[in-house]
């Protein structure tokens, strides 16, 4: 039996350790993905991408990262995280910078497919990362942590990047090289700091006490046996499990709302306010992501303490669809409080979903199936600005929004399919770890 006040000191340990860097280094992921957004006008201009080409190579990012995503996450199985992780920033910041290089269609639909290739592997790493260091009852939180690296991103990057494409004409470069070379750049930095900071599993962690690395070890490894007594932790199982594809479908739409509103909100903002895309931008910006940060502090603790993550993850998604709904023919002042309602939905339900498959999945079968599902759902980014631009195209702006909306609301419908094998789950890993 796990001493329990070990384990919460080991966790809480853990936790001061490990969640502010794995937060620093999602922030750079996701700004270095994103930021092609805030460079949308002055970038198509200035390399004469027209608006389909644009919805192109921002999708395209996403086909090479989908078909990375296995065999990446596979390889950090084995080989450790701090060698994998350190390979992943450091290219995927040099391919970033390397988008500087711009010249036309073709070379920006090339960089972001290497773009892709190069970052594949990272969010679902993460997530096998967690499920080596934290126990079932406390990943919500814990992800919750990490999830803050989406809004920071914007609520950092977006005056940020506002400012960065103000260098227009210093030392001879346009603002959108400036600001593809430094964030590219800090990544690829924070990637070599990465092989020197992280330890692969608790059993390395030579700055835990040994009473406190023995019940986290414990802990993680009572878990583990649970799923291979259930038949969860083999390679087979991320991909004959219908549960897995239902996990699939779900991720899937989440992100389709995801990107839908990401690739192409500094442009919305710049329209409501009546002005091009810059630093007062990018502060407007940042309000919407500053509400998805708290969404994301609070609401997983809440599904952790209820124990209720299906029913909140099914209504924080239904809140970001109307959010989108409403923004695409309401008034500025309107539409902006529903972009904050969007995006802090959007984001906060993430983290409730990763809770799902890490507790059904284990050994291999977690490193394969977690980033089949971050793959097969990472395609809803490919999709959705150009499923977006179509219905835009087709049926005149603002169809497109409203698209989104509804792949959004069939996400909600899939999450309340889910069933409750899920607690069943939990109840016996808890049982195992001599919990009452």
């Amino acid at each position: 039996m796990v001493d329990n006040p070990t384990l919460e000191r080991a966790t809480a340990r853990a936790m001061r350790r490990l969640v502010p860097f794995l937060l620093l280094m999602y922030v750079l992921s996701f700004l270095d993905r994103a930021n092609i957004g805030f460079a949308k006008d002055a970038f198509q201009a200035s390399a004469g991408i027209s608006n389909a080409a644009y919805a192109l190579g921002a999708g395209l990012f996403f086909l090479t990262y989908a078909a990375f995503e296995i065999p990446s996450n596979l390889i950090m199985h084995r080989v450790g995280a701090k060698i994998w992780m350190c390979r992943i920033m450091v290219t995927w910041g040099l391919v970033s910078a390397a988008m500087m290089f711009t010249q036309g269609e073709y070379s920006f639909y090339a960089l972001r497919l290497l773009l892709g290739a190069a970052e594949a592997g990272f969010f679902p790493g993460v997530i096998l990362y967690v499920t080596y260091w934290f126990p079932q009852a406390k990943r919500g939180q814990i992800l919750g942590m990490f999830y803050f690296g989406a809004p920071l991103s914007f609520i950092i990057g977006a005056p940020l990047s506002g400012y960065l494409l103000e260098l227009h004409g210093f030392h001879g470069l346009e603002g959108w090289q400036w600001m593809f070379m430094i964030e590219g750049l800090l990544a690829s930095a924070v990637g070599v700091w990465a092989f020197w900071y992280l330890d692969d599993k608790p059993a390395d962690a030579k700055w835990m006490p040994a009473d406190e690395r023995k019940a986290l070890v414990a802990a993680i490894a009572a878990e583990d046996s649970v799923k291979e007594s259930h038949g969860h932790a083999g390679l087979k199982t991320a991909f004959t499990n219908p549960r897995i594809l239902h996990f699939v479908l779900i991720y899937f739409l989440i992100q389709m709302s995801v990107y839908g509103v990401v690739f192409y909100l500094p442009t919305q903002v710049a329209a409501l306010l009546g002005t091009k895309v810059g630093f007062k931008v990018g502060l407007v910006t940042a309000i919407p992501w500053v509400c998805a940060m708290f969404a994301t502090f609070f609401i997983p603790r809440l599904a952790d303490q209820m124990r209720q993550h299906r029913i909140l993850a099914a209504i924080t998604l239904f809140v970001s669809g109307a959010g989108i709904a409403v923004s695409a023919g309401a008034s500025p002042a309107i539409a902006l409080v529903a972009l904050c309602f969007a995006a802090a939905g959007f984001i906060a339900v993430q983290p409730l979903f990763w809770t799902f498959p890490t507790q059904y999945l284990g050994g291999v079968a977690a490193a394969a199936g977690i980033a089949l599902i971050n793959a097969m759902g990472a395609l809803g980014g490919f999709f959705a600005p150009n499923v977006k631009n179509w219905a835009d195209a087709s049926f005149g702006a603002p169809a497109g929004l409203y698209v989104l909306a509804c792949t959004t609301m069939i996400g909600v419908v899939a999450i309340l399919l889910l069933g409750g094998a899920s607690k069943s789950a939990a109840t016996k890993a808890a049982t195992a770890r001599g919990d009452r």
